[in-house]
């Protein structure tokens, strides 16, 4: 444990790095754009540059997305079961389903390439192709469901941005650039990988950035159960299928990452979009992200010596 704990404290330093920094330069403005520059541009590139140079042909694709969609479906079905059971009212429940279910996918391809380097990035980016699209679509129509406010112009208004979002739109265009066989083109490659270099270490001082660690003690009982979905469901659903399934070594590391992620930041965005309780949702990633400095190292050392 000690030594994942040590690989991974980088990523979490410049979390903590980017929490203070938010103390030291608290212009809104500059932190928005320093979101929308990762979001529509670095992450994006990164997500061309690997998805298209990657041998998708001899990938374990299944098996991968077989595990990842246990923890994902598994999770998110145990956040809509917590909240019926808890009689939450709708705003409060849906934060619960999205807390549980959710990943900041951006901290996985972090840890990932700390702990596995150049090929547990690849392997990183893959599960993202794999997870980023079904998952956006399911939660967005899950939210709408328990929601139903604004009825289907709410629910074809955020479909419609989805099919804008820069992340699915950059998995589909390195996909094909992939199926075309074009796995490295002169320039075009070169600068997405540059882009790709400098979207992690951003990221990170962004999610610091953006944490709200007050007010979390007023909503324990949504916040605790949406951790629990999360931090615990999840990466026991993701072990199960991963012992089921036997698959290669790096694809159930990497799956166990993606597993012990504190919910998306992006939970935060589509709570406020949707009806949903954007204060207890930003409560949820904070607590979760700070809960993760524990949760992570221990749960994988868990898992390696289990797998």
């Amino acid at each position: 444990m000690i030594s994942i704990a040590v690989l991974v404290a980088p990523s979490f330093l410049l979390i903590v790095i980017g929490y203070a920094a938010r103390r030291l330069l608290p212009s809104v403005e500059f932190w928005t754009l320093l979101d929308k520059l990762v979001y529509w541009l670095l992450i994006p590139a990164l997500f061309l540059a690997k998805i298209s140079a990657a041998d998708l042909a001899s990938s374990p694709l299944g098996a991968f997305a077989a595990i990842l969609y246990a923890g994902f479906f598994g999770a998110t079905a145990f956040g809509w079961l917590a909240q019926r059971l808890a009689r939450m009212a709708p705003a409060q429940a849906s934060d619960v389903v999205q807390g549980a279910g959710r990943f900041n996918t951006f901290l996985g391809l972090a840890i990932a390439e700390a702990l596995y380097g150049p090929a547990g990035l690849q392997a990183g980016v893959l599960g993202s192709a794999l997870l980023v699209p079904v998952v956006n679509v399911t939660v967005v129509t899950v939210l709408a469901a328990m929601l139903g406010r604004g009825g289907s112009s709410r629910l074809l208004g955020t479909l419609g941005e989805l099919a804008r979002n820069p992340l699915i739109l950059s998995i589909l265009a390195g996909l094909a650039l992939n199926i075309a066989g074009l796995h490295r083109v002169p320039v075009l490659h070169e600068t997405a990988g540059m882009l790709g270099q400098a979207a992690l270490p951003i990221m990170l001082l962004a999610v610091g950035a953006n944490l709200q660690l007050r007010g979390i003690g007023g909503a324990w009982a949504p916040v605790a159960l949406a951790a629990l979905g999360k931090l615990v469901v999840f990466p026991l659903l993701v072990l199960g299928a991963v012992a089921l399934l036997h698959p290669p070594l790096i694809v159930a590391q990497v799956a166990m990452i993606y597993a012990v992620l504190p919910t998306a930041a992006s939970a935060y965005t589509l709570a406020r979009q949707m009806g949903g309780d954007a204060g207890l949702m930003a409560a949820m990633i904070s607590a979760q992200t700070a809960l993760a400095f524990v949760t992570i190292p221990a749960t994988l050392a868990l898992a390696g010596w289990l797998y």
